[in-house]
């Protein structure tokens, strides 16, 4: 470890103004997340959707946005109001193996969703033998099995190096490329195994989703209109997510050791703007979500309206 028991993060600004102003948007946007999925997992957990794989899928991708972001968000909360943002060693390896972990389930889960898309709408007679609910079950093991391996991978290999008396690290949460940057050693052959361990993952996996929604679009041109409609919503939502989350990986990992400014930028796209905004592209887009949380909400609401009228 050398001698370094603490690192400082230098933030997302050194302006104290803009520092408040980001403390107040994101603990909007940290409570909209909240709010958002819990409403998902709670009409879905709670009806009948949980039966079908996609939302099945969905469910457990809230729960990991949820946790993920939280890995982070609240002590970007806290740095943002306090003159010296400090984290120790301990909670930053935690922080780092965690952020990967749960990072890396999300990918696996867009990747299973997206293959549960393609087989409903390429192979629909099969649908229900494939996607069975033991399948699910199996898929939903191998994106946490793949996480912890591709975590533990790269937090072990950042453990074993020595950081000295260099401490300051030039972002708001402790990441793979800031901490090599730290490292007294040479990272060359560290930086090039993240290079595949997280960059050459996230652009494969990328591929492999674009190609099957590319397929998904080429089968869906001879459906009926309606049938089209729904099933191009259902794909465009998924898109969306897609270009928010592995965008922003992609500049940030697919290139050797080396830090820009830009990276904290990037980031906040995959910690907190994409969790934001997968409950409203699948509520607002998705027909059948909308009803569900409809149902939850005022199956709560009648039994108070009654109680409260003479």
């Amino acid at each position: 470890m050398g001698n370094a028991t603490v690192f400082i993060l230098l933030g997302l600004s050194e302006n104290q103004n803009i520092e408040v102003f980001c403390f107040v948007l994101f603990l909007v946007c940290y409570i909209a997340i909240w709010m958002g999925n819990v409403l998902i997992i709670i009409s879905i957990t709670f009806t009948q959707l949980i039966e079908q794989p996609m939302y099945f899928f969905l469910n457990y991708l809230s729960l990991s946005d949820l946790c993920y972001t939280t890995t982070v968000t609240p002590k970007l909360l806290t740095d943002l109001l306090a003159e010296r943002k400090i984290i120790s060693y301990n909670n930053c390896m935690t922080q780092l193996f965690v952020l990967h972990f749960l990072g890396a389930i999300e990918i696996f889960i867009l990747t299973a969703m997206a293959y549960d898309r393609y087989v409903a709408i390429c192979r629909p007679l099969h649908y229900t033998l494939i996607m069975s609910r033991q399948r699910c079950n199996e898929i939903l093991a191998v994106c946490c099995t793949g996480g912890f391996l591709h975590s533990s991978s790269q937090s072990l290999l950042i453990s074993l190096l020595s950081f000295c008396d260099q401490n300051e690290i030039d972002h708001y949460f402790c990441d793979v490329y800031p901490l090599l940057k730290l490292a007294c050693t040479d990272t060359h052959r560290i930086g090039l195994y993240v290079i595949v361990d997280s960059g050459l993952i996230a652009l494969v996996t990328f591929v492999i989703l674009m190609i099957s929604y590319l397929l998904i679009l080429h089968t869906i041109r001879v459906y009926p209109a309606e049938s089209r409609s729904k099933a191009l919503s259902t794909c465009s939502s998924h898109i969306t997510i897609m270009v928010l989350f592995f965008v922003p990986v992609l500049f940030v990992y697919m290139r050797p050791n080396i830090t820009f400014p830009e990276d904290k930028v990037f980031a906040l796209f995959y910690t907190i703007i994409a969790p934001m905004f997968n409950p409203l592209v699948y509520t607002l887009r998705n027909t059948e979500m909308k009803n569900a949380i409809k149902r939850r909400v005022w199956y709560h609401q009648i039994p108070l309206l009654k109680k409260h009228i003479p």
